[in-house]
């Protein structure tokens, strides 16, 4: 479980290419504190360390997590948000992210508005059922709230407001339109649709 607050954001220093699984090699300020079989977040997508050494830890992304996010686009350079799994007892600053991605959206463009910068980004079907406006959305893994949500098109677009903070400790700096981008629609929201979902219980039986 994580917050969709980004602890830092780390640089993809090396991409082998497995017959089942992609291994990413990440370099991170906190790579020393690392035991294997933990889990981060990279832009929002649970992944379990492997090995680590004092500045970087390695990753492998399956075939399911390839299909399903980023990941299999991430090329040496490539800037990627990271956060630790949740401990009990730490602040919830952000909102529940599983890391568990609903799917890729795209980055469209954005504007300013005074410090803040207004970001457009174009959610899968899935993801954009399941948002609110003024909910909550996990794009590559930072925690946002729900600006403005339009119909249109092969899903929808979800606004967001960057304030500088998140602007300058985030990837979202070095997006360009069209990039993609790892989706995670609201817990709470993909519970109740999932329960609207289901059929009425017939008269008589217990729900």
């Amino acid at each position: 479980m994580f917050t969709g607050i980004v602890e830092a954001v780390g640089r993809v220093a090396e991409v082998q290419e497995g017959t089942a699984a992609r291994t990413i090699l990440v370099e991170a300020p906190f790579a020393a504190e690392l035991v294997a079989g933990q889990s981060v977040a990279l832009d929002g997508a649970c992944l379990t360390v492997c090995s680590r050494d004092e500045t970087a830890f390695a990753v492998e992304a399956g075939a399911a997590t390839l299909a399903r996010t980023i990941a299999g686009g991430y090329r040496v350079g490539a800037r990627v948000n990271l956060e630790r799994g949740l401990r009990v007892g730490d602040r919830l600053g952000g909102h529940w992210v599983q890391g568990h991605v609903d799917g890729v959206g795209a980055y469209l463009g954005r504007r300013r508005k005074g410090a803040t910068r207004l970001l457009d980004f174009r959610l899968p079907e899935d993801a954009h059922s399941g948002s609110v406006l003024y909910g909550s959305v996990a794009l590559n893994g930072v925690s946002m709230t729900v600006n403005d949500l339009r119909d249109g098109g092969d899903g929808g677009v979800c606004q967001v407001a960057v304030v500088p903070y998140t602007w300058e400790h985030t990837n979202f700096a070095a997006l360009e339109p069209g990039a993609a981008v790892n989706v995670e629609a609201d817990l709470v929201g993909k519970y109740v649709r999932r329960f609207l979902a289901q059929p009425a219980p017939e008269a008589g039986h217990a729900p």
